[in-house]
């Protein structure tokens, strides 16, 4: 009774799994005597089922296809290769925007292989942009839509099934934004390499479901249709629980479904049917007292909660919610908290079933029956959590209180979403973010220039863009749109604003992706739709785009003016990334902040404003309008949302994802057991990860003599390592692209590159904003030092292994920070790198850098390379004793003579047996021989 609730779902899996061999006895105990053994014993978790999304889905499912291969080389039976574990895969990371406000970018198919590219589309004018005009019409086929183009015939006419939009006066279907099937059409056509091959793995493999792409993003779908709360198979009941390959995973812990995301490769292990091993975990008890203000959005909430489980140093622990705040947030609220929380570094964060979460099960769709038995079944296993009383909270590792009632509304910028900015405070911070040196806030710009005004001519008018000046305004699918109340303040908030006669500047980059065609379908009943279009949020596609870096080119002008003048240009989004340069290479301020605060920073068209002195703008009536004069209240929200976000939504949204689309259906893809390799593909390469494979695992042999490749310095992320975002012209994977006969207009994305280990191995460590000290400056490039060269990261590494010398990696804290991404882990084993030194280490990616076969080594507490007097330069040796235990101590020595102690961060005897394999791939392809 006193176990932290997410501490009893892990002690029921071992209870059930329990078979002596994966999970044995010993296990279920030492999770059910967690007061005593947290963070002493590692113990095994059997999840319900896993979900991917397509750009760590991608490697995933090659990697099936490259061990089917493998097993069938070394006499196995490739057939046997399949997912143990039910399975989903969501295809949501191939949206990119090129089509915004109507205008087209023309991007021919990228091809590869043998494919012939699609036609090249024709540039087509803007529809025009008219006040809504069918309040009086009987039929609205002819009479409402979002302009003359969406009507148009031809190719792009076609409903797409899944993704219904409705005329905000009479409900009736109309066509879907010209906008929306011109970025569809684009999705398909160049990957169609990449889905071909999906399709193929849905026919092939067994016990996996593939969701198309423009379904919905992958957390969302995970949210709205693939949960279950209980499982019920064939009439034995078990509680939901999840892993998957997207950080954002975590939403579900917002339903009661323990989840968590983790790397493609230890997802690919539990898909084989082994269990995830961690070291059982301390549960931070997160106490919400008080009463939320009117004027405080969830993103206000998550970010303000961000900052103090921060704080509280929550890295590599369960996070859960109780006290009497808790009832008071919607399950739209507690989804939105749970999903960020891979930004402040818990593994989960945990919200427990109650009568809110089985209230919005029946309004999603739950039938009668179901929730009668999902409710008797928590209780009788004690998953339960009652409102009525706190007496009987359980006990846990350390309690941080919050207070819903100090929440005021915030935004989170300008590079790390820890770094909150009260609203208030904006234009005053921004301004020292100018006076600071360039770090994790500052720009470093001389006061002389903070004033520097850039006229530009674009669109036949001059325009003026300033420091803080607005040129990307993003409401995107990766957070928010979990949460109708946010998304819906921003379509009110538009709606008053153009009634007002507000306007957004043309060349801002505004963009609407939704999370599935349930906000679609809200923001079209609502209303609001129109309104949102009207300012520039057009819809754009169903997936993540701009977060991801996905975003089209701004428009030639302001990026040449932005460049000219080194402005110190922003983008503001409703996402969870905030790199800079994430979302584009000129733009180096990003701000995270709520739907409604992304419209009104569109409208001011900087940053730089005190929403509470100065105006948005001037109105059609000559008078200044300020934000409090178009905020909507509350009750104004509280009223559309119980009209507009209903049960048949969530009920017609999963009929239409069941049936696919159109596109997805009429897909062809083969149908052999082993997948068909096509040697001129760019898209899909059989790995190398295999070419060695043998029935018994040889012992890591010792690092001799190896050169550093790079030398790093704090908060290394993985978009730094592995970049998701547009493939630089200079790059080396570019010059392989260029190579193989493909344009700039054809290299796509590296997330859409990863089935080909050849494009990812060449973009490992290829951000531009990647700081190597051997460098100096943000560049992806190094040293290779038996020669003297400054090469990119992957020449220097090529010329490294081609010399047969070992590389290693030195780094400071918080190495691995971010999403979790697989490339991350396996780029650098392929450009040769044997270890990482590091002063900490994000855990996502410590375990992924085992799973792989790179060693995870740590400078002891209060050492680092500046206390060792380490200049990079010098040749590393590291050797592995045969008898390794969790956590033992290694001595590496110098080519200089200087020896000292590090710590190998195995955490448990399971990542040393992964690690003797070379990796986990290597560990389970084994079995199967």
């Amino acid at each position: 009774d006193s176990l932290p609730y997410s501490i009893r779902v892990l002690f029921e899996s071992s209870v059930r799994n329990c078979d002596g061999f994966l999970v044995k006895e010993t296990d279920a105990m030492n999770i059910l005597d967690w007061k005593t053994k947290q963070n002493r014993v590692e113990v095994p978790f059997c999840p319900a089922r896993v979900v991917l999304q397509d750009f760590t889905g991608i490697p995933a499912m090659v990697d099936f296809a490259a061990m089917r291969e493998a097993v069938r080389n070394a006499g196995g039976d490739p057939a046997k290769v399949n997912p143990a574990c039910p399975t989903d895969l969501t295809v949501d990371h191939s949206l990119q925007i090129d089509f915004s406000k109507c205008a087209i970018q023309n991007a021919p198919n990228p091809g590869g292989g043998e494919q012939k590219p699609l036609a090249r589309l024709s540039p087509l004018k803007p529809p025009l942009r008219k006040p809504p005009p069918c309040r009086g019409h009987s039929g609205c086929r002819s009479s409402c839509g979002t302009g003359e183009a969406s009507r148009s015939s031809g190719p792009f006419s076609a409903q797409i099934e899944n993704t219904p939009i409705l005329c905000p006066f009479h409900l009736q279907p109309v066509p879907e934004p010209e906008t929306v099937l011109k970025n569809q059409e684009m999705e398909f056509g160049r990957n169609r390499e990449r889905l071909q091959f999906f399709k193929w793995s849905s026919k092939v493999f067994e016990n996996i479901s593939i969701i198309p792409p423009e379904t919905g993003t992958a957390h969302q779908v995970n949210l709205e249709y693939l949960s279950r709360v209980v499982f019920d198979v064939k009439n034995f009941l078990h509680p939901d629980s999840v892993v998957g390959t997207d950080s954002h995973t975590t939403m579900v812990n917002g339903l009661g479904i323990l989840g968590w995301g983790v790397g493609g490769i230890e997802t690919e292990a539990v898909m084989l049917g082994m269990p995830l091993t961690l070291t059982l975990p301390e549960v931070v008890g997160c106490e919400l007292t008080g009463t939320v203000s009117p004027f405080a959005t969830s993103i206000d909430i998550v970010l303000s909660i961000t900052k103090h489980l921060r704080q509280a140093d929550v890295a590599g622990k369960f996070v859960e919610f109780f006290g009497s705040g808790v009832s008071q947030l919607s399950i739209a609220d507690r989804t939105t908290i749970a999903n960020m929380c891979p930004e402040y570094g818990a593994i989960l964060s945990f919200f427990p079933v109650d009568n809110v979460t089985l209230k919005h099960l029946k309004h999603t769709g739950f039938d009668k029956a179901k929730l009668e038995v999902t409710e008797a079944y928590l209780k009788a296993v004690k998953l339960f959590r009652s409102n009525e009383s706190s007496s009987g909270e359980p006990e846990y590792s350390q309690v941080v209180e919050v207070s819903l009632s100090s929440i005021i509304p915030y935004v989170s910028g300008p590079k790390r979403s820890q770094d909150r900015v009260a609203v208030n405070n904006m234009k005053s911070d921004f301004q020292a973010c100018l006076n600071e040196k360039s770090g994790v806030k500052g720009f470093q710009i001389a006061a002389e220039k903070q004033n520097d005004v850039v006229p530009v001519q674009y669109e036949g008018n001059e325009y003026k863009l300033s420091h803080g000046c607005v040129v990307i305004a993003a409401v995107i699918s990766c957070t928010n749109n979990c949460n109708p109340s946010v998304m819906l303040a921003a379509g009110l908030l538009a709606k008053k604003a153009v009634e007002a006669g507000l306007v957004v500047k043309p060349y801002i980059r505004t963009s609407l992706s939704p999370g599935s065609g349930m906000v679609t379908h809200y923001l079209s009943s609502s209303g609001v739709l129109p309104y949102l279009s009207k300012l520039g949020f057009e819809i754009v596609g169903y997936g993540c785009s701009t977060c991801v870096g996905n975003t089209a080119p701004l428009p030639e002008a302001i990026r040449n003016a932005i460049k000219q003048g080194d402005i110190i240009a922003c983008g503001v989004l409703s996402g969870t990334k905030n790199f800079e340069g994430c979302l584009c290479d000129c733009v180096r301020a990003n701000y995270l902040a709520s739907p409604p605060l992304v419209v009104a920073y569109a409208i001011a068209g900087t940053v730089q404003i005190d929403f509470n002195t100065e105006p948005l703008g001037t109105g059609s009536n000559g008078k200044s309008i300020y934000l409090r004069d178009i905020w909507p209240t509350r009750q104004e929200l509280h009223t559309v949302e119980e009209e507009c976000v209903i049960s048949s939504m969530f009920k017609e949204l999963k009929e239409k994802m069941e049936k696919g689309n159109k596109r997805w259906n009429l897909l062809e893809a083969p149908e052999s057991t082993l997948f068909p390799w096509d040697l001129k593909s760019t898209y899909i390469r059989c790995p190398s990860f295999f070419d060695k494979l043998a029935k018994e695992a040889v012992p890591p042999a010792a690092v001799e003599n190896a050169h550093v490749l790079l030398f790093l310095g704090d908060s290394v992320t993985t978009d730094h390592i592995s970049p998701a975002g547009s493939i630089a012209r200079s790059s080396a994977a570019a010059k392989y692209l260029t190579s193989k006969g493909l344009t700039p207009r054809e290299f796509n994305s590296y997330g859409a590159r990863r089935g080909n280990d050849a494009v990812m191995t060449r973009g490992t460590f290829a951000n531009i904003k990647l700081l190597n000290k051997f460098i100096g400056k943000p560049a992806p490039k190094t040293v290779h030092f038996p020669s003297g060269q400054t090469l990119d990261v992957f020449e220097a590494a090529e010329l490294y292994q081609k010399e047969g010398i070992p590389v290693i990696i030195l780094a400071g804290k918080k190495y691995g920070l971010g999403s979790s991404r697989d490339w991350a882990a396996k780029g650098p084993f392929l450009l040769g790198v044997k270890a990482v030194l590091a002063e900490s280490y994000e855990k996502v990616h410590r375990s992924q850098l085992i799973g792989i076969g790179i060693a995870p080594l740590q400078f002891r507490p209060g050492e680092n390379p500046s206390t060792l007097g380490l200049t990079g330069r010098e040749q590393f040796s590291i050797l592995f004793p045969p008898d390794m235990s969790p956590r033992m101590t290694l001595d590496i020595k110098t080519s200089t003579g200087k020896v000292f102690s590090v710590i190998a961060l195995f955490e448990n005897n399971m990542e040393i047996t992964l690690y003797k394999n070379g990796g986990s791939l290597n560990f389970v392809a084994r079995r199967f021989l």
